[in-house]
């Protein structure tokens, strides 16, 4: 039973080093959500994607999910905002703006927040019942 619980510890705690990481994806796309292109020619920021894999480790047996890429999202188109005074406006008055929804970003830090949540919860559940065990074993 105790290797079972620490398996459940591990898996727990590599989802919540993935859901670490989503989070600081989605704040650094946050942060750059008003980082508008510098002249008219270039791309502003674009707004990074992380995805997961489950991945075996063949020491314990189990799978564990780890982050599998961060990349670009090229399928958003970049916004313009109307700014002529700005080194990035087009012969329009129009400057690129970075392809980053923060109704999405406040979605998804939301979503990162309760997975991490819910893997910290596992992590106590099964520390908690390592302790009881202990205890039966004790008396």
């Amino acid at each position: 039973m105790g290797s079972e619980l620490l398996n459940a510890m591990q898996i727990s705690a590599m989802g919540m080093r993935a859901q670490g990481e989503r989070i600081r994806v989605i704040t650094e796309n946050v942060a750059n959500a008003n980082t508008a292109a510098g002249t008219p020619d270039e791309d502003p920021y674009a707004r990074q994607i992380i995805t997961f894999k489950n991945e075996m480790d063949r020491q314990l047996g189990i799978n564990l999910v780890e982050v599998d890429d961060i990349t670009k999202d090229k399928k958003a188109p970049f916004p313009t905002k109307y700014m002529p005074d700005h080194p990035g406006a087009d012969t329009n008055g129009y400057v690129k703006m970075p392809n980053v929804n923060m109704m999405i970003e406040v979605m998804d830090v939301r979503e990162a927040q309760r997975s991490y949540e819910a893997n910290l919860g596992m992590i106590e559940q099964s520390r908690s019942m390592i302790l009881r065990t202990i205890d039966m074993l004790r008396n």
